[in-house]
């Protein structure tokens, strides 16, 4: 006689419904054990494996036919149910090599009992070897649980499904090309379109009055026919404890903060290859539903129903902290707050005195540039068809404001006065500006007349007020109707008399050729409607759109604006439309037409048409 111990492992087995309708139904467990065997003798199942289709036809198939009736009823997509039905083979498949293995390993251990038992029992004793039935199928489930645990856990038993670290890895991207064309109308003012930026992103300007005609100027007059591209692939990996990581990388033909385009045949041309940029790079912790941190740089953390005021995919580098709470049934209010540094004194600026100054080297004072912004706002259904969104944000763009310097001798381009950092290190175009440098007029410049080395800073502080909002008509759903607004105050511009007499641009132009008043503004209102699908990612899905926007000169600091409507920056009025039509699975046509006109200051107006054809994975 014998015995077989076995202890009883516990656990559960987790199946899907699905998966369970699959093994019990027969010619579908049959096709799925053909998929195996094909897997197993190194052939493609894909010619067995069941479809997905909306074809009225009748499977014999139970488990088909209720996938294709959920496909049809608008429950499921094409591309969910065949990734239900492929998970389910998956997991059919595993129960089979684990009921097959535990089978096997249940026979060796029954004959490794017959020869122990056999081994122990006196030289001429004869066995009769039974092993109940029920011992049998214990010590089976037993090792097909023990199985199936191994299996989930390595995933070698389920073709085509990732290790578990890589599911926690998710990869994004996006491609556009686009074609713009740029239309000016005669009359534009060529010689007083100064480009501030390049001034104060290269070497300081001479203003001499010898030198007057020869200020860098943008281009006003000449039209331009372009094709550019943008190509952005990111990832997100959840880490562990609410813990996430996140990266993206994106083209450009410059660090602007307010483009990732590149245009063919751009910098020097002859197909040279183009740049990477690190987009986006962040941790984010979430201890809590309905409450993030985030630290690095990372997406806009405030919720914005238009380009007003941002460029719709500006990367904002510091600190973020969000959150929302459902107050009453089909109300959230939502909230963010954060710190962001736009600037950080280099740690080796200091001066370099003139030659017949004896002094040592003077360090500069740290000029450190903040941004503080804070939001509250309130998202909700009137019923199933009107939803709306509401939201009021402050910010405070501390120390962009220039400074005049001390008194400083400036006697060629290489020279430094001690508030030259104060300039803004990048700019589009709209906002007023100011000298920075106080030059003493002596002999090295022929006193005053010559040797004006300049750099430009912004004439005012910026401390905004935005309310923004959004209202969804869904009557006619999948066609939406969308109202789109938000206005937007500076409340910390200034008309004072001391600033206006500091000024160099954005005066009124006049019949006479004369000097006009100082027409700088600090407010600004975009209304707009867009009419279809709110989202473009299936076939021949559409929407249009039409709107106004009008951004007064120093409502906002015209670096960080829409780069699209006028050329990019504040100061501009004026209308636009457009449409996006989807041409494939998640690939769409895009349109949108813009006029555009200056506010104040020479007159300026320019027309752009954007055709885009975009993709998404």
């Amino acid at each position: 006689m014998f015995e077989i111990k076995f202890g009883a492992r516990r656990g559960t087995l987790l199946a899907a419904s699905l998966t369970a309708l699959i093994c019990a139904t027969p010619s579908f467990a049959q096709g799925a054990g053909d998929a195996a065997d094909a897997v197993d003798i190194g052939k493609s199942p894909e010619s067995k494996r069941p479809k997905v289709t909306k074809a009225r036809a009748i499977s014999p198939n139970a488990t088909i036919n209720l996938v294709n009736l959920l496909v049809k009823q608008g429950v499921l997509t094409e591309e969910q149910a065949r990734s239900l039905i492929d998970q389910a083979e998956k997991e059919a498949y595993v129960q089979r090599q684990a009921t097959k293995d535990a089978t096997a390993k249940a026979g060796d251990a029954a004959k490794a009992a017959v020869a122990a038992s056999a081994a122990a029992s006196p030289p001429g004793v004869k066995h009769v070897t039974y092993v109940p039935e029920i011992v049998k199928r214990q010590l089976r489930d037993d090792i097909k649980k023990e199985v199936m645990a191994q299996a989930q856990k390595e995933n070698w038993a389920s073709p085509g499904v990732f290790p578990e670290w890589a599911t926690r890895i998710r990869f994004y991207g996006d491609m556009r090309i686009r074609y713009r064309g740029i239309y000016y109308p005669s009359g534009n003012d060529q010689v007083n379109a100064v480009n501030f930026n390049a001034i104060n992103t290269g070497s300081p300007y001479d203003v001499s009055q010898s030198n007057a005609y020869y200020w860098p100027t943008v281009d006003v007059s000449q039209n331009r026919n372009q094709f550019r591209f943008r190509a952005r692939l990111g990832m997100e990996a959840d880490l562990s404890d609410g813990f996430t990581v996140g990266m993206r990388f994106a083209g450009g033909e410059n660090n602007s903060p307010v483009s990732q385009n590149q245009t063919f045949g751009y910098n020097g041309g002859n197909f040279v290859k183009y740049s990477l940029w690190i987009d986006r790079a962040f941790f984010k912790y979430q201890p809590v539903d309905g409450f993030s941190i985030t630290a690095g740089r990372m997406d806009n953390p405030f919720w914005s129903p238009s380009d007003l005021v941002w460029y719709s995919d500006i990367g904002f580098d510091g600190f973020a902290a969000k959150g929302h709470y459902e107050v009453a049934e089909g109300v959230t209010a939502f909230a963010s707050g954060g710190a962001f540094p736009l600037f950080n004194t280099d740690l080796n600026a200091g001066i370099n005195l003139p030659s017949y100054d004896q002094g040592p080297p003077t360090s500069l004072p740290s000029h450190d540039k903040w941004l503080y912004g804070a939001q509250l706002g309130i998202a909700g259904k009137i019923d199933p068809e009107y939803s709306f969104k509401l939201a009021a944000t402050y910010y405070d763009f501390n120390n962009v404001q220039g400074k005049v310097s001390s008194a400083c001798v400036v006697s060629s381009a290489s020279d430094v006065c001690d508030t030259d950092m104060t300039r803004p290190g990048f700019a589009q175009r709209g906002n007023s500006y100011m000298p920075l440098r106080s030059i003493i007029a002596d002999s090295s410049n022929n006193y005053g007349t010559a040797n004006q080395f300049q750099y430009f800073g912004l004439l005012q502080q910026f401390r905004p007020v935005v309310v923004g909002g959004q209202f969804d008509i869904a009557s006619f759903d999948p066609i939406h109707v969308i109202l789109d607004g938000e206005y937007i105050v500076n409340t910390a511009f200034s008309r004072s008399a001391l600033l206006q007499s500091l000024a160099v641009n954005n005066f009124q132009s006049t019949s006479d050729g004369t000097i006009g008043r100082y027409g700088a503004g600090n407010m600004g209102y975009l209304a707009s409607v867009t009419v279809g699908r709110k989202e473009i990612r299936h076939l021949w899905e559409w929407n249009v759109l039409a709107g106004y926007r009008y951004l007064q000169s120093d409502a906002m600091v015209d670096a960080f604006v829409d780069n699209s409507f006028g050329l990019g920056g504040t100061n501009l009025k004026g209308y636009f439309v457009g449409g996006n039509l989807g041409v494939g699975e998640n690939v769409w046509l895009t349109m949108r037409w813009m006029s555009a006109d200056n506010i104040a200051g020479s007159r300026y107006a320019v027309d752009v048409l954007h055709l885009d054809l975009n993709g998404k994975f």
